[in-house]
């Protein structure tokens, strides 16, 4: 026997979807780090995977698709990560700081 206090439904994943979206857009738009920046858009992007597939989940026909689509957003996200990383490297070599107020001008 199931408890209606122990089933989780749509709406608890959409909620957790949700709240791990604001923290995440938080850290973007509060924090002036480039690393809390990157760590931030990996958390909502994670936060929109986790939507997509509790959609999947709760569908009235099963398929793939937000499976297929999460699975493309995965791999987007860790391209973008690679080369934004890489260009963190870069800019701290060459301006030996994270911050985004020191690297406002990009002028060498």
């Amino acid at each position: 026997m199931t408890d209606t206090f122990t089933q989780i439904t749509l709406n608890h994943y959409l909620a957790l979807s949700g709240i791990l979206f604001i923290i995440g857009a938080a850290g973007v738009l509060l924090r002036r780090n480039l690393i809390v920046l990157y760590m931030g858009l990996e958390l909502m992007l994670n936060a929109a995977n986790l939507a997509l597939v509790a959609f999947n989940r709760f569908a009235t026909v099963p398929n793939l698709d937000g499976h297929i689509m999460v699975f493309f957003i995965i791999t987007v996200a860790a391209a973008e990560v690679a080369v934004g990383l890489a260009l963190l490297v870069a800019l701290f070599r060459l301006k030996q700081t994270t911050n985004t107020g020191d690297l406002a001008s990009l002028k060498f």
